[in-house]
């Protein structure tokens, strides 16, 4: 066990023990919505939520499974969250309002408190299977994610790209990343594709369990994408047996909260967050890429007022 982890853990636990007598007198309420919990939004929202609790007074945080980013977003605009994690594509698609993918209007009252980490889209495919390039799925069983969510998003504009649509699978399933994994496992599905943090839980069991090929994404797919996408690499050795980089796309993901939330509350999150962040890169290692100094590239959304108030104290905002 790394010190990170024992101390994550110890804060976890005393947060527990701190936060309990205090719940039923909380008179703010933080809810932080993530996504499946085998992928990389959970682990460091929880480590966010349990951080909250235990430092900003008279609040009581909790952490959401969700099936992420495009109902992440829409739970917002209802209230019914107070950060969340999303795709930046899929933020962009939210503040315009695209119907297509999950946002019938505009979803005005979101604001952005800082750019997270990059999303590597990873296609994980059994080795038996015969896939090794995005032709290959062709004829063949894909999961792209749950039905509308950031990664499923992703799923259909990067196979337009490479010039194909779902109609040519043989079959295509709408499963979470565990689940599609677990599949696999079973010889009922022939690939997945999962846009996630490097090193991503379920494909790690996945490779570890039985032979995998990582297939690439080639960088005139990606150039055909355009922003918010950019190239990206996931080096060899992410996942058992992978002995090359693998070339791929990456978009940017986003903390995203809503205007009903207090300039406080949202000045402390931010806070919070960037003076905590070895405790973020204990619950896992792709928020080993949050920083100040990226902190607003590329945010598709007005920031709110509060997180403003944090740049500005550190010196990100003149």
């Amino acid at each position: 066990m790394t010190k990170l982890t024992a101390n994550l853990r110890a804060l976890l636990a005393g947060a527990a023990i701190a936060t309990a007598p205090a719940a039923a007198s909380a008179q703010e309420f933080i809810n932080v919505l993530t996504g499946g919990t085998s992928g990389v939004y959970y682990p460091v929202g929880s480590a966010l939520a349990t951080l909250y609790g235990a430092n900003i007074p008279d609040v009581q945080a909790q952490v959401q499974s969700t099936k992420a980013s495009v109902e992440n977003l829409n739970l917002l605009q209802q209230g019914k969250g107070e950060l969340a994690l999303a795709l930046g594509d899929s933020v962009k698609f939210a503040w315009e309002g695209n119907a297509e993918v999950g946002f019938p209007a505009p979803l005005t009252k979101l604001r952005g408190i800082a750019a997270a980490y990059p999303n590597f889209i990873q296609i994980a495919a059994t080795a038996d299977s015969g896939i090794k390039t995005l032709a290959d799925l062709a004829g063949k069983s894909l999961s792209v994610g749950a039905p509308k969510s950031g990664t499923e998003l992703n799923a259909r504009v990067i196979l337009e790209a490479a010039g194909m649509a779902y109609t040519d699978m043989a079959k295509v399933e709408y499963l979470p990343f565990a689940e599609s994994v677990e599949l696999q496992k079973n010889r009922q599905l022939d690939a997945t594709l999962q846009s996630a943090g490097m090193g991503v839980a379920s494909i790690k069991d996945l490779a570890t369990s039985m032979p995998t090929q990582i297939v690439s994404i080639p960088a005139d797919v990606v150039e055909k994408l355009g922003a918010p996408f950019v190239v990206g690499t996931i080096p060899a050795g992410t996942y058992e047996g992978q002995t090359e980089d693998v070339p791929t796309a990456a978009v940017m993901n986003f903390f995203v909260t809503h205007e009903d939330v207090s300039d406080e509350t949202a000045y402390q999150m931010t806070k919070l967050m960037f003076e905590n962040l070895p405790l973020l890169v204990a619950a896992h290692a792709s928020a080993g890429a949050i920083g100040l100094e990226t902190a607003l590239t590329g945010m598709p959304i007005p920031l709110h007022s509060g997180a403003e108030r944090y740049y500005r104290e550190v010196g990100v905002i003149k």
